[in-house]
């Protein structure tokens, strides 16, 4: 038997059609499909950068290049904007009513975001203990419905708590609704949400990486952390449902986080980001969500003026970006970025040396050591350029931040799910809420002051460009930035 698949094999090999036209057909065909991703590439609305680490590597490693970029080249996905609800529900003009809006809310809002809503009242979450706390109170009291979306849900003791609390109370009639993403919860998304299933609630993974799945994508991942209760009371922010990131009792190396509660009408907002995730994720009509809900009556609950966007695959432009861009070149003053990632595209970074050097007062906190260390990499640049230009840059040294904050002039603020970095701008399914009310970015800005009194300036020697080798491997990191 095997004398005869062994002489099939050398017939097979010895064949004219195998030794002459099908490598010269593979070769032509590989050639179409390079073209057919190049004009790909080109037709999309990416970043330079992007472009250019693309076409190299598609132009020097083709066999890796091609396949790689079929499977985690894309960013807007024109069907999936369409069939998605747009993210702007209108709200009844007593809870719509706002102050004027200033260049940065009109720039966010022609991009399709809805205005700044009033009414509002905030409260934020400046610890990992807090955040667990809040999360576990609401799952608690919740009466009809509690709607949680994640990017990561760890299999350890805080991810199986509120797994337990959550089973409890779907099994009590609470209808608990879970939206996984389906990379950042890969071991936990299956078995070991099942004790919810099993208690009549509802576990969704969003975009399955693997092909031939529905509504697949192995890059366009949902990075949003929102978790509305009851429809009165959302909670969002960076934490993911992790120990590094929240817990009960301290944990000398938990991560430092920042989150928000909000009430008012801005939650509606934010439960119709969550209701659109999850009509799409689950295949259910978003109209017939809506039927099952409960009336909604979201009343005014403060003064705060909030302006909730969307950003993503499922979102014409780019209001985040576009948002922060205007916000920075708003400033007059200050401009304080806290963040745990620092790849920004060239714009952004031109606008903030061009701040530097108006004399604007920017400081950019980062981890001094993140859990990335290719994005340490690509940072160095950026952050070297800033500080000769006069900005302060400042390493967190207590613990890894994974903090994600913006504040101008102490008059608008910036929170939620968005890193500072070109995946999070441009690929990412992200949230953030502008904040426009004096008193809330008072209230920012305290935190930050005491975010700054626990770091230590960038060091001299990051200043310089050092040994080759190290400097080969910041400019490569700097290269595939656009990539990670």
């Amino acid at each position: 038997m095997v004398e005869r698949i062994r002489n099939a094999y050398q017939s097979l090999s010895e064949h004219p059609f195998v030794n002459g036209v099908l490598p010269h057909l593979l070769t032509v065909a590989g050639f179409l499909l390079a073209l057919f991703v190049i004009a790909r590439l080109m037709s999309e609305r990416k970043q330079p950068g992007n472009t250019v680490a693309w076409l190299l590597l598609i132009a020097f490693i083709p066999y890796v290049g091609v396949p790689l970029y079929l499977l985690l080249g894309g960013r807007k996905i024109k069907r999936l904007a369409a069939r998605k609800t747009r993210l702007c529900p209108r709200l009844s003009d007593t809870v719509a009513s706002s102050a004027a809006m200033g260049p940065t809310a009109r720039i966010v809002n022609r991009d399709g975001v809805c205005p700044p809503v009033g009414g509002n009242r905030v409260r934020f979450l400046t610890t990992g203990e807090d955040a667990y706390h809040e999360l576990e109170r609401r799952i608690k009291e919740a009466r009809h419905t509690i709607h949680l979306t994640t990017f990561l849900l760890a299999r350890d003791e805080v991810g199986r708590r509120l797994v337990s609390l959550l089973a409890k109370r779907a099994c009590e009639g609470v209808k608990v609704r879970l939206l996984l993403d389906a990379l950042g919860c890969f071991r936990s998304s299956r078995g070991f949400v099942d004790p919810i299933r099993k208690a009549g609630g509802e576990v969704y993974r969003f975009m399955p990486m693997l092909p031939l799945q529905p509504r697949r994508s192995a890059n366009l991942r949902n990075h949003r952390k929102i978790a509305v209760v009851d429809h009165q009371l959302a909670i969002l922010g960076g934490h993911n449902l992790a120990k590094e990131y929240m817990g009960p009792t301290p944990l000398r190396r938990r991560w430092r986080d920042f989150g928000a509660v909000i009430e008012g009408p801005a939650v509606n907002l934010l439960n119709e980001i969550f209701l659109a995730d999850w009509a799409f994720a689950s295949e259910q009509s978003i109209d017939v969500l809506h039927k099952r809900l409960p009336p909604l009556s979201v009343p005014a609950a403060g003064m705060s003026e909030l302006q909730v966007v969307a950003s993503g695959p499922d979102v014409e432009g780019d209001p985040l970006y576009e948002g922060i861009l205007s916000a920075i070149q708003e400033a007059g003053q200050r401009v304080w970025i806290v963040t745990p990632y620092f790849i920004p595209d060239e714009v952004l970074f031109r606008t903030l040396l061009l701040k530097v050097r108006s004399g604007v007062e920017v400081r950019i906190v980062v981890p001094a050591r993140s859990n990335h260390p290719v994005t340490d990499f690509a940072r160095r640049h950026y952050l070297r350029e800033l500080a000769a230009a006069g900005a302060q840059i400042l390493f967190y040294t207590p613990t890894m931040n994974h903090a994600k904050l913006i504040l101008v002039d102490e008059r608008i603020g910036l929170i939620g799910s968005a890193n500072l970095d070109l995946r999070s701008l441009f690929v990412n399914f992200e949230v953030g809420v502008f904040i426009y009310s004096p008193s809330d970015c008072a209230a920012l800005a305290n935190w930050v002051r005491e975010v700054f009194s626990r770091c230590k300036p960038m060091p001299l020697t990051r200043m310089k460009r050092r040994r080759f080798f190290t400097t080969l491997g910041e400019d490569i990191s700097r290269l595939l930035a656009p990539l990670l």
